[in-house]
């Protein structure tokens, strides 16, 4: 059993001094990574820049030359809170590039799985603008390379970020080729993902969305994986899962909303191989979304890894949620009623 992994060094010169999205995140999980001895197990498989064709499948033209534009002139802010420093551009679109060259792998059966560890984010990136910490959207990206590339007719993208990832959404929600599934805090940033959206057009009834209250944990995370994922899975075949792997659902945050452990982030995972052996040949690939502090998403991570490649579960060493699980069965009641699952 083979898993591949991307990382370029680029990656770590997107960054700004102060912001939570900064280098230290990805130093921290190749720290933690090269201490276990993990990356020896691992296939490198090297990064490219997505070209132009592939990113504007899913992004604008124009937006793309003003992001350029911004890192050229030195950097600057596109809102808020997402910025972009003067290697910025070239580290997005290696980002994007890497993604897709790891899905690539996946499928032409050079590594079974793996995980793509690139920055900047991508899910909250919509077609004519970046937010929330995301410039261009990856995992948007690399789909529609494997459906327009690679022949690929239908992937499921389960996105377990603590946020919405509401760009992915824009860009799928009326194809019916792309299944997106989501848990995020709701109501939180960036405001979107209620459970009533299911697609329009041609995609209706492919976006699953589930929006959690505070303080859901690992048991909650399981009953949505066994009981609505899996079932929703099963129906709509995909032939490749990608994962939006976010992990500032961790209790000890931050924001320290949310009662996930590391174990219950290793329970979607296995959830998740388990689909994918079973309903696509195990073409599954991960990318890194959020996750703020530094050990949580290093545990994490190297967690993911060891169940991709077959290994048990590693000791968790920063422990379960000390916070009461609010009791979700009437959410999910409602969503499951909603996609015509059985309950």
């Amino acid at each position: 059993m083979a898993t591949g992994y991307v990382y370029d060094p680029l990656y770590l010169e997107h960054d700004w001094p102060g912001h939570p999205e900064n280098a230290d995140r990805l130093k921290a999980i190749l720290e933690r990574l090269e201490k276990e001895g993990m990356l020896e197990r691992l296939v490198h498989i090297p990064a490219r820049p997505a070209t132009e064709k592939q990113a504007t499948r899913v992004h604008s033209r124009s937006y793309l030359h003003s992001l350029a534009h911004l890192a050229e002139l030195g950097g600057g802010y596109l809102g808020p809170d997402t910025y972009v420093a003067p290697a910025s551009w070239k580290a997005a679109v290696l980002a994007a590039g890497g993604l897709i060259a790891l899905t690539e792998a996946v499928l032409d059966g050079h590594v079974e799985n793996g995980f793509a560890l690139v920055r900047p984010p991508g899910h909250h990136a919509c077609p004519n603008r970046g937010m929330g910490f995301c410039l261009i959207n990856n995992v948007a990206i690399a789909a529609r390379a494997a459906l327009e590339e690679k022949g690929v007719k239908r992937i499921l993208i389960v996105d377990f970020d603590l946020h919405h990832g509401n760009g992915t959404e824009t860009v799928f929600r009326d194809d019916a080729r792309v299944c997106y599934f989501s848990t995020h805090l709701y109501p939180f940033y960036p405001g979107t993902g209620h459970w009533q959206e299911r697609g329009q057009g041609a995609g209706e009834g492919t976006v699953v969305n589930v929006p959690l209250p505070a303080l859901v944990g690992d048991s909650g995370y399981e009953r949505i994986f066994a009981e609505l994922l899996a079932p929703l899975a099963r129906r709509y075949q995909p032939e490749l899962i990608l994962v939006s792997a976010g992990y500032d659902g961790h209790w000890r945050g931050p924001p320290a909303v949310m009662g996930l452990s590391v174990s219950g982030f290793a329970l979607m995972t296995r959830a998740l191989k388990g689909l994918a052996d079973e309903l696509c040949q195990g073409h599954l690939v991960f990318t890194l979304e959020g996750g703020y502090d530094r050990e949580v998403l290093a545990q994490a991570v190297l967690t993911t890894f060891a169940l991709l490649l077959g290994d048990e579960q590693p000791v968790d060493p920063i422990g379960p949620s000390p916070y009461v699980e609010p009791d979700i069965s009437g959410l999910l009641g409602r969503v499951m009623q909603l996609h015509g699952i059985p309950h």
